[in-house]
């Protein structure tokens, strides 16, 4: 009987620990799905931070999803001309890319606290997805939606249906993509949206899609952990 090799002994050693079985399973895994309901920004912004810098290699992937009551988010590249006209609506200043933004209830963020360098993913290759995760979902209900060069997010007939921001720290990235479903529209002319003076956004609801910011919700989540699995089996 032959001797085993010693070095492909120790490779298989180390694959089997309980540390690298979790590490193993964390990479493979869906991300968690947590339903937050209608939450403050600040608290929940806070809480995408702190999971971000808190979390390690074993720290399993969360899908956020919820919807915020009236705020404007302003990014790190948005310049004053593009700030709210009018007052009455909190605005706050955020650490990821993009202009600004208006969330409000009846919008459904999905909030992708993710560990890109254990998913082998890069920020554009995650946009992407996310993207395509939105139009995926549109398509169940027979909206052909797209994508516009230069200008992330995703776009009806021209007109904008979900921005997109993400930020990317120690191969973690957090915030997310916002889907307009059934809400009052009008906040955003007081402002440019994501920068785009004039630009027109529009809703699910007034495509003729009756269904709830909860259940798009799941259902963009559930699109999104379909396609992250997609792309970790082409690895």
């Amino acid at each position: 009987m032959h001797g085993e090799n010693p070095q492909s002994a120790a490779k298989a050693t180390a694959a089997t620990t309980p540390a690298a079985g979790l590490a193993l399973r964390a990479r493979h895994a869906a991300p968690r799905v947590k339903h937050l309901g209608l939450a403050e920004f600040q608290p929940t912004y806070a809480a995408m931070r702190q999971f971000t810098t808190s979390r390690d290699a074993d720290t399993p992937d969360e899908l956020w999803l919820l919807q915020h009551p009236p705020v404007y988010t302003a990014g790190l590249a948005c310049r004053p001309e593009h700030l709210p006209r009018s007052a009455g609506i909190p605005l706050e200043r955020v650490d990821r890319g993009g202009q600004i933004t208006y969330h409000g209830p009846g919008q459904v963020l999905m909030y992708t606290l993710l560990d890109l360098a254990r998913r082998n993913l890069k920020i554009r290759q995650l946009v992407g997805l996310i993207e395509q995760a939105v139009i995926d979902t549109l398509a169940r209900y027979h909206v052909t939606a797209q994508r516009k060069s230069g200008a992330p997010g995703v776009y009806v007939n021209g007109a904008k249906i979900a921005a997109l921001g993400l930020r990317v720290r120690s191969g973690g990235c957090y915030h997310g993509v916002a889907l307009n479903v059934d809400m009052d529209l009008a906040p955003f002319l007081a402002i440019d949206p994501c920068g785009y003076p004039g630009l027109a956004v529009t809703q699910t609801r007034d495509l003729g899609i009756a269904t709830s910011a909860d259940e798009l919700g799941d259902r963009l989540a559930a699109q999104l952990a379909q396609l992250l699995a997609e792309h970790e089996r082409r690895r």
